[in-house]
């Protein structure tokens, strides 16, 4: 039998995790939040995160659709300001 101390002792050198880090940079309103709803680092200017980790949770699936999603709709935030402030001039396609 083993004790305790030598179980948590094996767990820390053999665990790890399957999970995908994301969270780290939550979004939203709140105090523990690090970006609002446009990936704007709270209190900084022209500072974004688009990556996972503004997820609040972590999703019940693999995070790469998810994260691809946050890339996308970051990156025509990013477009929208510098169209809107003129510094991009929208091309025809």
């Amino acid at each position: 039998m083993q004790s305790n101390d030598e179980l948590l002792d094996y767990g820390r050198r053999n665990g790890n995790t399957v999970y995908h880090a994301s969270c780290t940079c939550m979004m939203g309103p709140g105090a523990m939040c690090v970006v609002d709803s446009e990936l704007r680092v709270h209190g900084l200017e022209r500072l974004r995160v688009i990556d996972a980790s503004v997820m609040p949770s972590v999703t019940s699936t693999n995070t790469n659709a998810p994260t691809i999603m946050i890339a996308e709709k970051g990156a025509d935030m990013i477009l929208a300001k510098a169209r809107s402030a003129g510094s991009i001039v929208a091309r025809a396609a």
